[in-house]
């Protein structure tokens, strides 16, 4: 025998007694979640500071050519394909090399190498703190990142050690990341401050090119001693209310893009030994392949985050008559309309000029990278910091302005970064450009292309 038990029957208004009690319920349930919900802390960029060499470690391109001959490892061949790709990089005559380049015989030791990264992170650190007055003890998270450059203890240590930071200090060195990983850590440090409040975050980026100078006969393994410079620059960041009103800049977004699945990507940029067994940075020929290809997805992404909605309305209709194979153009948004300045990695001239088909910027919007790879060279992943730099000398940046900051490196990796000016950039004494801004820009000479080291002697 079932019984049919009306609720109804039992009391006419139980049901709408129930509901209500249900919605009451959820309602507070959700209440409490939004009352509860930790909000994301804002992470500010209170400043940073370049390391500045000393003017007796510049060299001109001539200079470098002439000094690498009278060690007389390499043949005439060698060394004019060496000129004809530092005149043709995009360098000018006032880059700043390592001074165990100095003496006719280059044999670096650890002492050599250890020396150069400590200038570069001592001298952007010491202005760091001189600028904003910070106190170690108060540091309480440290991320360095220097991509060949290895020893034991790291140079997190190094840096703890020398400036006496805390014993609680939360402490991460990056390595063999590249290029992109001094935005990576802007990254890793934004992530990090969500959880730990009230706290401040050095970022030191850098390398070290003493002990990396390649001695064989590989044509694919000598940008690195073409390009590459001594540089390294010091971030310090915020999620402290009270630096609202003494920040340069607010960390809005950070984008990263890996394409480390694809072997024409992962094997692009490789440290290797030659055939001799001699060790150098191997780029071969699909470096520009796997720089485009991974710094497009990262741009989409950048868009999708800053982009107003009309431009992505056109973006999205372009993309849609291409899949219908009609015969229109690909549509490149404008995204001058919510950036003001654009600092890409100085990666190379050839890198440079394909960037900027790509995005459809101007000459102007590339000066700072073009400048940088003139002035300083490539100094890997400090070179963007250089840039901001640049553009905070010349006066250009506003309260409200957005900087977008982009490099990319071996993996093949790609990371970008959105800041936001909290005000109007001052004059600045310990600017690494001040004392020379106004010979800047200089006229550059559209030159042949690199030539084609990617390709191995035969």
């Amino acid at each position: 025998m079932f019984i049919n038990l009306d609720l109804n029957y039992l009391h006419p208004n139980l049901n709408s007694e129930i509901v209500f009690s249900v919605l009451l319920m959820i309602c507070l349930l959700l209440l409490y979640f939004v009352m509860t919900k930790k909000p994301s802390n804002k992470v500010y960029l209170i400043d940073f500071a370049c390391y500045k060499p000393p003017t007796s470690q510049i060299r001109s391109r001539d200079t470098v050519v002439k000094e690498t001959a009278e060690s007389g490892r390499f043949s005439e061949e060698i060394l004019d394909f060496m000129k004809k790709t530092m005149e043709r990089s995009g360098l000018g005559d006032s880059t700043y090399v390592a001074e165990v380049f100095f003496g006719k015989e280059y044999n670096p030791s650890m002492r050599d190498a250890r020396r150069e990264v400590e200038m570069s992170i001592f001298g952007a650190v010491d202005t760091l703190l001189a600028k904003t007055g910070v106190k170690c003890e108060d540091i309480g998270i440290l991320i360095v990142n220097c991509c060949i450059y290895n020893p034991e203890p790291s140079p997190c240590s190094i840096i703890v050690n020398r400036y006496k930071l805390k014993e609680s200090i939360i402490t991460y060195n990056l390595v063999g990341m590249g290029c992109s990983a001094g935005l990576l850590a802007i990254g890793l440090a934004e992530q990090l401050l969500q959880v730990h409040n009230n706290s401040y975050a050095l970022i030191v980026s850098t390398e070290s090119i003493t002990e990396n100078f390649y001695l064989g006969k590989d044509r694919s393994k000598f940008l690195t001693n073409c390009i590459f410079r001594v540089g390294g620059a010091a971030i310090l960041l915020s999620n402290r209310l009270s630096d609202n009103t003494n920040s340069k800049y607010q960390l809005l977004h950070t984008i990263r893009t890996n394409t480390s699945s694809s072997d024409r990507s992962y094997n692009c940029i490789l440290r290797e030994e030659d055939t001799a067994g001699i060790v150098g940075i191997t780029i071969n020929k699909d470096l520009l392949y796997a720089a485009i290809s991974t710094i497009k997805p990262n741009v989409a992404a950048v868009g999708s985050l800053i982009l107003p909605l009309e431009e992505k309305l056109l973006y999205f209709i372009n993309y849609i008559a291409r899949k219908l194979r009609l015969n229109v153009w690909p549509y490149v948004p404008n995204y001058r309309k919510v950036v003001e300045h654009f600092t890409p990695h100085v990666g190379g001239k050839p890198v440079l000029d394909a960037l900027q088909r790509t995005l459809g910027f101007t000459n102007e919007d590339m000066e700072a990278s073009r400048m940088t790879l003139y002035r300083y060279g490539n100094t890997s992943s400090s070179s963007v910091w250089y840039e901001l730099a640049y553009v905070e000398a010349k006066g250009r940046v506003n309260k409200g302005n957005r900087v977008w900051q982009i490099a990319f490196g071996s993996g093949f990796k790609c990371n970008s970064v959105i800041l936001r000016a909290m005000k109007t950039v001052d004059y600045d004494e310990k600017n690494p450009w001040t004392d020379e801004i106004s010979g800047f820009p200089v006229s550059l000479v559209d030159c042949e292309p690199v030539p084609v080291f990617f390709e191995s002697p035969k």
